[in-house]
């Protein structure tokens, strides 16, 4: 299983970039259409109704699908012996910060279904502030994986 898994690396990481990318993209669009539709979109106009199924399928077709491909390549990555150095404190970093992506992907698709319903009270403000919370925890990570400053 290791030689399999050794052999493999370059095009697990290969689809795990891909996919970590997509995710990203994600994770940047949705809440800039988030504050397009707070700050622009009555519910029941057309203009609402466009920005909810550009949500719903950026998140559902897009999002989740990159989440998902993410973490499975991210784990195969982790469980090939030799290369991650566990006692280094990079990992974790890394780790505290995909987890808080996770964390932001969720509270997104919670803000969806809010907008979509009506129930939300967060102005667009809130949205922009939300969305540097990705670009933050990007940078940690590539400084972490690429860096290893700690």
């Amino acid at each position: 299983m290791t030689d399999t898994l050794l052999a493999l690396y370059p095009w697990i990481k290969s689809l795990h970039i891909i996919s970590f990318v997509a995710w990203m993209a994600g994770l940047f669009y949705l809440p800039r259409l988030f504050v397009y539709h707070a700050e622009q979109a009555r519910i029941g106009t057309d203009k609402a109704q466009m920005l909810e199924t550009m949500e719903r399928k950026l998140l559902k077709l897009i999002m989740n699908p990159a989440m998902i491909l993410t973490w499975i390549f991210g784990l195969i990555l982790v469980s090939t012996p030799g290369l991650v150095d566990w006692s280094a404190i990079w990992p974790w970093t890394k780790a505290v910060s995909v987890i808080a992506l996770t964390w932001f992907h969720m509270w997104c698709g919670k803000q969806r279904k809010a907008l979509a319903s009506g129930e939300s009270s967060l102005p667009g403000r809130t949205f922009r502030m939300m969305n540097e919370v990705p670009t933050l925890l990007l940078i940690v990570i590539v400084v972490s994986v690429v860096a290893r400053p700690f």
